[in-house]
């Protein structure tokens, strides 16, 4: 008899039998997944579909995600949430690209210099980025309002005013280069074989379309990775709000993750913010498909 007609028992105990010690040795990071990860994702696809209260829990259907469409602050930080996100990704992956093209002609100790100085705010709390930015937006004595001094112009409510705040929020993101895609990309460029170059030059390529027909095609497989990490990012996006602004001012800056901890802890209404949590996960998984789908490709060199 062989192995594909086998009886699924006597599959079972022969996989068993075989890999068994691989088993005993992913148990421990398994059942801290399951504990930590798995339940609360399981919980909270339940409480979805449930009003919970502290003396118990009800099924109320599909009554949480009724209200949660109908909620004029979820679909204005949804709103704020993809402006964010949208202009996010972009000036990361262009940064990214710019700054890891300028670092290739540089011999490999400057390069590895250069990589670890824009990797360094990675290993920084988010939470003191944010004081930081918090000083430089100061309306008084902010450094963007003194720069603004020195040329004669008017200062500006960057975190106070309504119409400033979000801009200001993404301002503050966008001016840090990402060093995970200034490492991707600059080991994607060095993987290019020299010799497309070459063949590019010998039929009279100037550099740009060197750059746009060699460079950029080749790269796909890693801004692929890159707009789909810098994307789930985005949209998670809530330490910096939370620190920054708080949502406000009246509610300009609120964004999805930061209104799902608001109706959680500040309002209780677990069920709700659930529901919100899965439509988050719905949103995210539709644009990770998208990029997917119009970005993936077979590279070979």
């Amino acid at each position: 008899m062989s192995a594909t007609t086998a009886p699924l028992g006597t599959r079972i105990a022969k996989g068993w039998h075989r890999h068994k010690w691989s088993y005993f040795f992913i148990a421990p990071s398994m059942t801290l997944f399951f504990i930590f990860i798995g339940y609360p994702v399981l919980r909270a696809v339940m409480m979805a579909f449930q009003k919970v209260t502290l003396r118990g829990s009800t099924w109320v259907g599909l009554d949480n995600f009724r209200s949660v469409f109908a909620s004029q602050l979820f679909l204005d930080s949804m709103w704020h949430t993809f402006v964010y996100a949208f202009c996010v990704v972009a000036a990361w992956i262009v940064s990214s690209l710019v700054v890891a093209a300028l670092l290739q002609p540089l011999a490999n100790r400057v390069q590895s210099l250069f990589r670890g100085a824009f990797y360094l705010p990675y290993v920084i709390s988010i939470i003191v980025i944010s004081l930081v930015w918090i000083w430089i937006f100061e309306p008084d004595y902010g450094f963007f309002n003194y720069l603004l001094g020195l040329v004669g112009l008017p200062r500006v409510l960057w975190l106070q005013n309504p119409d400033m705040a979000l801009w200001s929020i993404i301002i503050s993101t966008v001016l840090v280069v990402p060093g995970t895609g200034v490492v991707l990309y600059s080991a994607s460029i060095g993987a290019i074989p020299r010799e497309l170059y070459e063949a590019a030059e010998v039929e009279g390529a100037n550099g740009v379309q060197k750059w746009m027909r060699i460079t950029v095609p080749l790269l796909k497989p890693t801004t692929l990775y890159l707009m789909v990490i810098y994307t789930i990012a985005g949209f998670q996006i809530f330490e910096r709000v939370y620190i920054m602004t708080g949502g406000g001012p009246i509610n300009r800056t609120t964004t999805i993750v930061q209104l799902i901890y608001m109706t959680a802890f500040s309002d209780f209404n677990f069920g709700k913010a659930s529901a919100q949590a899965l439509i988050l996960f719905a949103i995210i998984a539709v644009f990770s498909f998208f990029q997917f789908r119009v970005l993936s490709s077979d590279v070979e060199y």
